[in-house]
């Protein structure tokens, strides 16, 4: 417990001297290294980068030891290795895309391959067939499908909360249990992202200037809430005021070893909740993450390949089967420093999750909840996990 409390005091002294030197307001900047806590943590007072430096070093040094009998060695490790890169980036150092995804996302520093993409291809040609989209153009039978099941703006935050409701129900009965808490749906415009879970205040905040399909609002309504961020959150908030918890675990650090998993967790909501209804789920399935692996691919292209967003976008718009504006508005993280690989947390989370399901089919589900929203991991510990 002790090495988990100067875990997140570091990481919140850390977040307040970054925040310290950022001179532009914007939602992305308002959001600091940590955006949400639940509960609360007193930043370790840190005079300069140097200092922080020497204090994650420090802290680095006494993981092995202190953390062997609670089992968290390689989640202090990845996450202290990860702290260390982002406050050198803060102190000015430049450091690759692919150098960040290693070091601070802590997953597969290379693009989304060619056979994963085919694969979602597959499995999405076959699923639209199975509902009688058969034309022979796969391009076209997306099209034709998301146009059929587009909701109507004016009806997408009903929508949303009513199929919450739903997920709140199931929920309940098959992962976590969270009571009344309940998250309210509720439109926003000009936003760098689609939705946005508003632990704090309650709130799915979804962006109206994109539409939805009734597969796009059931993956959100599990991913921001049932029994994704809302669920997640609350639990670990309920864990650490328990003692049951490190208080490391009370932060939401963004960019971090920790960031695959908790959007990971969520992207998998459909499926933890045993909610997978047939081709209709099974395709809004692989279109989002083809989607989510494009992104990736797009994001790969703009900072290792030197392509400008807006080439990427064309590039990956086509293979996407997106309209080539709304995919530029879907790649507005690359414009931020800090979020820029933040894109590779989702779909390397969704991948890091969705292979311990399979994994441990054979767990009662106690124990696989347990796994997954009690304890913290990193792709590679929750892999561990697993074995």
């Amino acid at each position: 417990m002790t090495i988990g409390t100067d875990l997140a005091e570091l990481t919140a002294g850390i977040d307040a001297l970054y925040r310290a030197q950022l001179t532009e307001q914007s939602t992305l900047n308002a959001e600091g290294l940590i955006p949400v806590a639940v509960a609360e943590v007193a930043p370790r007072p840190l005079r300069d980068w140097s200092e922080a430096h020497d204090a994650i070093a420090a802290l680095l040094a006494r993981v092995p030891a202190e953390a062997e009998e609670a089992g968290r060695v390689g989640w202090l490790t990845e996450m202290t290795q990860s702290l260390a890169s982002l406050a050198r980036m803060f102190a000015g150092e430049r450091i690759g895309f692919a150098e960040r995804l290693r070091d601070q996302l802590r997953v597969a520093p290379e693009p989304i391959p060619q056979a994963i993409l085919d694969g979602y291809r597959t499995e999405l040609a076959d699923a639209l067939d199975a509902l009688g989209y058969r034309s022979g153009d796969l391009a076209e039978d997306v099209r034709r499908w998301e146009d059929d099941t587009t909701v109507p703006e004016a009806e997408v935050i009903a929508r949303l909360a009513a199929i919450q409701r739903e997920a709140q129900a199931r929920s309940r009965r098959l992962v976590v249990d969270i009571g009344d808490d309940w998250t309210e749906p509720a439109g926003v415009h000009d936003k760098p992202y689609s939705a946005y879970c508003d632990y704090p205040g309650r709130h799915v905040w979804l962006n109206l200037e994109f539409r939805y399909t009734e597969a796009d609002l059931k993956h959100l309504a599990t991913h921001e809430a049932f029994p994704g961020h809302l669920v997640h959150l609350a639990r670990r908030e309920a864990l650490v005021a328990a003692g049951e918890m490190p208080l490391d675990g009370a932060q939401v650090v963004t960019n971090s070893a920790s960031s695959p998993l908790f959007e990971g967790i969520a992207d998998n909501g459909i499926a933890l909740l045993d909610w997978i209804d047939g081709p209709q789920d099974i395709a809004g399935l692989a279109l989002q993450r083809t989607r989510s692996a494009l992104r990736c691919n797009a994001a790969w292209m703009v900072f290792e390949e030197g392509k400008s967003i807006e080439e990427a976008a064309r590039a990956v718009a086509g293979p996407s089967f997106m309209d080539v504006h709304p995919m530029t508005r879907r790649l507005a993280f690359l414009s931020h420093e800090l979020r820029a690989p933040f894109l590779f947390a989702y779909w390397c989370g969704d991948d890091a999750v969705r292979r311990f399901l399979d994994a441990t089919r054979d767990w009662e589900r106690p124990r696989v909840v347990r796994t997954l929203y009690d304890e913290m991991h990193t792709p590679t510990t929750l892999a561990a996990a697993a074995a």
